[in-house]
């Protein structure tokens, strides 16, 4: 559960899962449906008055707002494509921001959210990475994002089926608020989203990946973009710390767990780099028969980078290759992309508080 940093500063409820609420009840002398209670207040009714609950008592009520206060995120800005994807920078102090992106599409409606403000795993093609890493993000600033976008697109008439954390940050190097966060997202008195409609994306820390087949079983998205450890190392360099023979061992030991359900491995496409067919049939040599499915991504540009999106001709060879093997292979389309919130563009507004790359990042980032 997510615990409070300061139990004399208020509360805000969004920061605990039913487990956490539950405890706070209790401390209170209260029974451990009232979490029930405020959860349906909360995420069904999406009602912030605590005031305004009344099938709770007007004591408890009162200690309530008293103690309590549900904050959300400021909006800086909100950005609008031109094919429906909406983008907003969310302020979260010391002149820090992250990014949202909500992506419709038919058939599913998908709220991108971040985990950290920046990133500190390094990537050598994200946006994200390149601005560095300032610290995680707490529980109630993650459910925060949805709520807000909840909130603001239901006056449009627009819903949200899914939710991937696949925004700002490497999810899984803040385990200890992203697993609750995740735990509301499908629980039945929280958003109740379907497990399958909730996926955790992460580059490949492999003990805690170990950890979540245990502690919340959703969808799982990993972050490939190589077949090979020399050129894998070069790209993701989390690879050096975890491998891909550790990283996918972790993924077959996840999907186990996950009662058959197949894993997603994502694969930016980067012009003469990652692109050929004889890397496509490696892909294939350690995914074939496995409970895989990949998903190429079209990389998308950035201010300073060097790379270069692979032509539409060499996406659909490496997809041809992969689907006549039996590989199950779609291309990402491109959504956002006019208002950079693609793939890969998230960037936000961060302050690096690290001087060194990958090491001393990931000691900032350990759960």
């Amino acid at each position: 559960m997510a615990a409070a940093a300061d139990t004399a500063a208020p509360l805000n409820p969004l920061g605990f899962d039913r487990a956490g609420l539950e405890a706070m009840f209790a401390a209170w002398g209260e029974k451990p449906f009232r979490a029930r209670q405020l959860m349906q207040w909360l995420y069904q009714r999406g009602v912030h008055d605590f005031d305004a609950m009344t099938d709770m008592s007007k004591a408890l009520r009162t200690r309530l707002a008293a103690q309590c206060r549900i904050e959300l995120p400021e909006v800086l800005s909100e950005q609008h494509s031109s094919d429906g994807t909406v983008k907003w920078l969310l302020n979260m102090g010391a002149s820090q921001g992250i990014e949202t992106v909500y992506i419709p599409e038919p058939g599913r409606a998908t709220l991108c959210i971040s985990s950290q403000v920046g990133c500190a795993l390094d990537c050598a093609f994200c946006a994200t990475a390149q601005q560095g890493f300032n610290r995680n993000l707490t529980c109630a600033e993650i459910i925060g994002q949805v709520w807000l976008a909840r909130e603001r697109l239901a006056a449009t008439g627009r819903e949200i089926t899914n939710v991937v954390f696949m925004g700002m940050g490497e999810p899984l190097a803040n385990y200890r608020a992203v697993v609750p966060a995740a735990r509301l997202l499908i629980d039945d008195f929280g958003f109740g989203l379907s497990r399958r409609r909730v996926t955790i994306s992460t580059s490949g820390l492999v003990p805690q990946m170990h950890r979540l087949a245990d502690d919340c079983n959703v969808a799982l998205a990993v972050s490939l973009h190589a077949p090979t450890d020399d050129l894998r190392d070069a790209l993701v360099p989390i690879n050096r710390v975890h491998p891909v023979a550790e990283l996918l061992d972790a993924c077959w030991r996840y999907a186990e767990r996950q009662a058959s359900r197949q894993i997603t491995f994502e694969y930016v496409m980067l012009d003469g780099v990652n692109d050929s067919p004889a890397l496509a049939r490696e892909l294939v040599r350690l995914l074939a028969g496995r409970p895989a499915k990949v998903n190429l991504i079209p990389f998308n540009a950035f201010p300073g980078t060097h790379y270069r999106r692979s032509s539409e001709a060499a996406m659909l060879r490496f997809q041809d290759e992969l689907n006549r093997r039996g590989l199950r292979t779609t291309i990402r389309r491109t959504r956002g992309g006019d208002i950079d919130a693609a793939c890969g563009q998230l960037a936000g507004r961060v302050a690096d508080r690290t001087r060194h790359r990958l090491g001393e990042r990931l000691r900032v980032a350990a759960p």
